[in-house]
């Protein structure tokens, strides 16, 4: 049988009146672009979408992870609308293309991409996530929710197909080559917890079900390691595929229903909750954000899109999304303090590190009594 792959590879390429939403007319270049690719048989189909300012790309294909034909396909509609961006002066034109020159697949190059290969299976079920305005770790939380929480996911329980767990394959982003490890829960869970929590470190890559069905991908691309400075988040995307043997689509959304802090925010350097909403409020606009995310749902049907469901434009995220913006209220009123501000470890590739060594050189090494100050000794005093 012949597997199906599924690329969703984005970009920040531009946005209308600063760091707020993809502009339509980019939206309709991705389209025509796209369109051209079907016909020339490069991909199978398309959904052109967003999240915020980050423009999506999701595509079908038969020709597995990292083909250079998708790859360049997408890079070259991210040129296009690039230049198209600059012609109109809309803001941060080309933000995530730190190269002009494609090298064979999008890594490193700026865009991020999630890619997943499969068999389909009778009914495929699939799910879309986009962020805009945070980390790759952003996806932690939930995903541990959903394949490893049987308080959020009682087919763990009761589903002898989900019985044995999930295999985690965690990535250290930090490092300069890229560094796995695949970690069995529950069996390992408290060993996952440990690499997890740390989302400014340590990713999920990939998801795998004990008998090693792919059930999940996960964006690890980090801007920063590749341009040595702040140039924007990471806005990670994730595909999941749901039902027959797998966490079903409802215990799968339902892991997004508690607005969990991530990083990002503001200049990349604040802390706020993950918001999950509609497409219609998937524009990013107090304080440039606060983080959200968006999720698609798919069936994929030989190697075609069927949809897409905007899966978190329902009212019963609507409690999710006031505890949401509860939540950045009382952050916003820390101002530059911690924790709303992220810690200087975090800040090392924003602007802060400037203004932190202008202040350097001040330091001595004694106590400084200030030009004026009255010494009251217990002289003076009698």
């Amino acid at each position: 049988m012949v597997e199906t792959t599924i690329s969703v590879i984005k970009a920040d390429i531009g946005s209308l009146a600063g760091h707020i939403i993809v502009p339509e007319f980019l939206m309709d270049l991705a389209r025509k672009e796209l369109k051209a690719a079907v016909e020339k048989k490069i991909i199978n189909d398309f959904h052109v979408s967003n999240a915020g300012d980050d423009l999506e790309l999701i595509m079908t294909h038969h020709k597995g992870e990292n083909n250079e034909e998708v790859h360049r396909l997408a890079f070259e509609t991210f040129m296009k609308g690039t230049e198209l961006a600059r012609e109109k002066k809309i803001y941060a034109a080309g933000q995530d293309i730190l190269s002009d020159t494609f090298s064979g697949n999008v890594k490193g190059m700026g865009p991020g991409s999630a890619e997943m290969v499969f068999e389909e299976r009778k009914s495929e079920p699939i799910a879309v996530f986009m962020a805009d305005k945070t980390e790759p770790g952003a996806y932690n939380y939930p995903l541990f929710k959903i394949y490893a929480d049987p308080f959020n996911t009682p087919g763990l329980v009761i589903d002898p197909n989900l019985h044995d767990g999930f295999r985690f394959v965690i990535q250290d982003i930090m490092k300069e080559v890229p560094c796995f490890v695949d970690m069995k829960a529950p069996e390992e869970m408290y060993d996952i917890l440990a690499l997890l929590g740390s989302t400014g470190r340590f990713t999920i890559k990939k998801i795998y079900r004990a008998d090693g069905m792919i059930t999940a991908s996960v964006s690890t691309d980090k801007l920063h390691a590749v341009a040595g400075k702040y140039v924007g988040k990471d806005d990670p995307v994730a595909i999941i595929r749901a039902h027959s043997g797998l966490p079903a689509m409802g215990e799968i959304l339902e892991a997004f229903t508690l607005p969990h802090l991530v990083s990002g925010w503001m200049r990349g350097s604040h802390t706020g909750p993950l918001l999950p909403v509609g497409l219609k409020d998937s524009r990013c606009t107090r304080f440039d954000g606060p983080p959200r995310v968006v999720a698609l749902g798919f069936q994929v049907s030989n190697g075609m899109l069927i949809g897409p469901v905007d899966l978190f434009d329902d009212v019963a995220f609507d409690i999710s999304r006031q505890r949401g913006m509860e939540m950045a209220d009382y952050l916003r009123r820390h101002g530059p303090f911690q924790p709303h501000r992220l810690s200087d470890d975090q800040m090392e590739y924003t602007t802060l590190p400037k203004v932190l060594a202008s202040c350097e050189n001040r330091f001595v090494e004694e106590e400084i009594v200030p030009k004026g100050t009255v010494k009251d000794t217990s002289e003076s005093a009698e």
